[in-house]
């Protein structure tokens, strides 16, 4: 699933790419990928593109006529084409489900794979008019979300920081890689209750979020959206590394497995050394 930092890869592209372009054509080819009809999806033909900024994981493309905002849920990505293929697109039958069009020939693809659809599409006057935007918390690399707010947000929270990193209504664009790759740093175990951190823990997890957070997004700066996947997981150290060594202290990164994903850590770096039972709502082994 993208997230934070590859959609900031994702608009710093588009913004150095598009802005200033009109675009001559909007295709819905997943009809069920777009969530708003007013205005319609035709408003964006003949707009002219003012801007490219992030809330979130969402990207925001801002016309004179609307906004044009997606999510690429866990599935989806978008494909650049310095000249767009003239082919034309058929619902049903492709893993595509919006291409745009540039006045300059370029343009791009939303596509989404498998069958589980989730990518979403939205035409609207506000970004606020989007729920998923107008429920976010705080952006990590907001100068303003410092490590007091930081703590405030955790304050009272039974609920497993894991969790709670993830939440977009708590903070914006973590997801699950990238909350492993956090508690990593911070040497933390992904099941730890947020309300019984330590000043010292919350301390530790502040620096190990924006640390990883910051570093993430400079590795995405300046890649076109094919490279970005690839440098994502270069750029991991325990998520999506099961069996492979921890680049800190040697041990086997674990996994917990779950419906639709899974988690990665290390037991000497966060649990103790204890392994964390492979089943839902699971307990440290005794």
């Amino acid at each position: 699933m993208p997230e934070m930092p590859e959609v900031q890869g994702l608009v710093e592209f588009l913004a150095g790419r598009i802005a200033g372009l009109r675009i001559t054509r909007a295709t819905v080819a997943n009809i069920a990928a777009l969530k708003t009809y007013d205005p319609p999806i035709e408003a964006l033909r003949e707009a002219s593109v003012r801007g490219v900024t992030r809330h979130g994981k969402f990207v925001d493309v801002a016309t004179d006529a609307a906004h044009l905002v997606f999510h690429l849920a866990k599935a989806g990505w978008l494909r650049w084409y310095d000249q767009l293929p003239s082919t034309i697109i058929k619902p049903g039958r492709t893993p595509i489900a919006l291409r745009v069009a540039f006045d300059d020939g370029a343009g791009f693809d939303l596509t989404e794979a498998g069958t589980k659809k989730s990518l979403a599409v939205y035409v609207v006057r506000d970004p606020q008019d989007v729920p998923g935007i107008a429920r976010l918390g705080p952006d990590p690399l907001d100068p303003q979300f410092t490590r007091d707010a930081f703590a405030t947000l955790l304050a009272g929270r039974r609920t497993q920081i894991k969790g709670v990193l993830r939440d977009q209504s708590i903070i914006a664009g973590i997801g699950n890689a990238y909350s492993d790759e956090i508690l990593h740093a911070a040497r933390m175990s992904p099941y730890a209750l947020a309300a019984n951190l330590s000043d010292a823990e919350i301390d530790g997890l502040y620096a190990a979020m924006t640390e990883t957070v910051t570093d993430a997004v400079a590795a995405a700066s300046g890649k076109p959206p094919a490279d970005l996947k690839d440098a994502k997981r270069r750029g991991m150290r325990v998520h999506g590394r099961r069996g492979e060594t921890c680049p800190v202290c040697g041990d086997t990164v674990r996994s917990v497995f779950f419906a639709d994903n899974s988690l990665e850590y290390c037991p000497t770096c966060q649990t103790g050394g204890k392994i964390l039972a492979d089943r839902r709502l699971s307990r440290l082994l005794k």
